[in-house]
C-alpha cells in the first residue's frame, strides 16, 4: 500500500519445503502492493525462534499474520497464543492425509485462541483475506478488495 513502507502482513511457515505453495500469498500481496515479511520456523524444531517473531510482531508493525503448516500444524496456534494479531491458518497438503490432518488441527483450537482458517493450500485466499482485514481500518486496502472483487466479475 503506497502509505505503508514497512511490513504489516508477516508470513510463517513451518518448513522450507512450504515456499512454493505459499507464492501465491506472496504474489497475490505484491499485486495488492501490501508490504509483508516472511519467516520459516516450526513451532516443533523451532519454538524459541516462532515465541519471540510472533510476541514482537505487532510491536513491529505486523497487522495479521498468515500461518502455514502440513500434518500437526500447530504453528497458526502457537502463532495466536502469543500475539494480539489475527492470525490466518493456510493447511498445507500432505502425502498422508491430503491436508485433512493439517486443515483439522488448525480449525480444533481451544476457546481464547481464534486462528482462521482457509481451505487446503489456500495461499491465495489467505492473502485477499488479510487484506480485507487490513481493510476494517484502512481505506486503501478496502478499495484494492472492491477493485479486486469488480474485476473478478467482469472477468
Amino acid at each position: 500500500m503506497a502509505c505503508e513502507s514497512t511490513p504489516v502482513v508477516g508470513i510463517i511457515m513451518g518448513s522450507q519445503s512450504d515456499m512454493a505453495a505459499m507464492e501465491p500469498c506472496m504474489a497475490q500481496l505484491d499485486e495488492f502492493g501490501v508490504p509483508y515479511e516472511v519467516v520459516v520456523a516450526s513451532a516443533h524444531r523451532k519454538p524459541a525462534q516462532v515465541h519471540e517473531w510472533a510476541s514482537t510482531a505487532a510491536g513491529r508493525g505486523i497487522r495479521v499474520i498468515v500461518a502455514a503448516a502440513g500434518k500437526a500444524a500447530h504453528l497458526g496456534g502457537v502463532v495466536a497464543a502469543y500475539t494480539p494479531c489475527p492470525v490466518i491458518a493456510v493447511p498445507m497438503k500432505t502425502s498422508d492425509l491430503g491436508g485433512l490432518d493439517s486443515l483439522l488441527s488448525m480449525v480444533q483450537m481451544p476457546s481464547g485462541v481464534p486462528v482462521a482458517c482457509v481451505a487446503i493450500n489456500g495461499a491465495k485466499n489467505a492473502a485477499i483475506l488479510a487484506v480485507q482485514m487490513l481493510g476494517t481500518g484502512c481505506d486503501e486496502a478496502r478499495q484494492k478488495i472492491v477493485d479486486f472483487k469488480a474485476a473478478m466479475a467482469e472477468a
